[in-house]
């Protein structure tokens, strides 16, 4: 063989590998860009389920607090219930009371049977509405009559007919007054 056919087998083998080369690059290329386009895929997913996550215990979070404002609106409820009931059994005991003899051994034994449920109310939120010689106010007073009376101002309650009550700051029952005209 001559220099010649030598050279250019050299060449064409240099040719050869450097073609092989590029077509290695091109696959590591090509390889490259498919795990990028992989990566950038996972990526996504694990943006896609972190905001999914975030949704969700936020639901549960919105959930729970609507469950357990549902649960204290239902105690509120069935404790009004229970006192709207319990308010006429009190006023009862006080007109028995009030006609019956303070020295009598029976109205002492009434009157702290009275006590007892009053304290248990009141442990429970109830409070009476005090208004006697208070300016009348729509929101915790009704007007049953009006009378005129020169030595009050006008508006002024006169008088108590049915006591109203408050339960934990929301009125239950309204007073029943007398006002001044």
């Amino acid at each position: 063989m001559d220099k010649n056919q030598e050279t250019k087998q050299d060449e064409t083998k240099e040719e050869q590998e450097s073609s092989e080369n590029v077509i290695k690059e091109d696959n590591e290329n090509i390889k490259e860009d498919e795990l990028i386009k992989e990566l950038e895929k996972k990526d996504n997913e694990i943006e896609e389920l972190n905001d999914r996550f975030l949704r969700l215990q936020a639901d549960f979070m919105n959930y729970k607090n609507r469950v357990e404002k549902d649960k204290e609106n239902v105690y509120t409820h069935a404790t009004e219930d229970i006192m709207n009931q319990l308010l006429p059994i009190l006023d009862n005991f006080e007109r028995a009371l009030d006609n019956m003899d303070n020295e009598d051994s029976f109205y002492k034994g009434v009157k702290m049977i009275y006590d007892q449920i009053l304290d248990v109310l009141k442990k429970n939120g109830l409070k009476e509405i005090q208004c006697e010689g208070e300016p009348f106010d729509p929101n915790f007073h009704h007007a049953v009559f009006a009378e005129e009376c020169e030595d009050r101002e006008e508006g002024t309650i006169l008088e108590i007919l049915q006591k109203g009550y408050m339960l934990n700051d929301k009125v239950i029952r309204p007073s029943m007054v007398k006002v001044v005209k």
